[in-house]
């Protein structure tokens, strides 16, 4: 099933099942709920959705922005893989990824989530900022229920008060 060339907003299990609604050549298509991360929705603009129902798998290409909780992605492609929930298992955003999350603003050649391992991995040209300080890295792997973050091949500059 695909979407083309339009804006809209995923917000339930309709979509999946290829239930679009749109009112009109420039207002927003509007879909019940495409995902599930962590009991929250993912919400998402793009110009296009391809959803295969059968595999369990979407594809969003062009502009793509994508919320979940206090997350926001921006990237030109978004790929997920989901099961008959929709539960989200699955996330890759690539072509250069720009991310924000409370205050730290990253950015990487590809962000890969694991929802079952409840992890992130940031790779190619990663680089994380938050106020004045700033580190850049290859690759980057955070794991979210912890909170930790491990960089490779770190350079960066850390603030220090006087």
């Amino acid at each position: 099933m695909a979407v083309p060339s339009r804006t809209f907003s995923l917000v339930a299990v309709a979509a999946l099942a290829g239930v679009i609604a749109f009112s009109g050549d420039r207002a927003p298509a509007r879909a019940a709920p495409l995902g599930v991360i962590e009991g929250q929705a993912l919400d998402v603009t793009a110009d296009r959705l391809d959803v295969d129902v059968e595999k369990g798998t979407a594809e969003l290409r062009g502009n793509v922005t994508a919320r979940v909780g206090d997350l926001e992605l921006h990237c030109p492609v978004v790929e997920l893989k989901y099961d008959k929930s929709p539960r989200v298992s699955w996330a890759r955003g690539k072509g250069g990824v720009a991310a924000k999350y409370r205050g730290i603003e990253a950015t990487a050649s590809t962000v890969e989530l694991d929802a079952t391992a409840h992890s992130v991995v940031l790779t190619g040209g990663v680089r994380l900022a938050r106020g004045r300080g700033w580190v850049t890295a290859e690759h980057a792997t955070i794991d979210v229920a912890s909170g930790r973050v491990s960089l490779e091949d770190v350079k960066g500059s850390l603030p220090v008060r006087p």
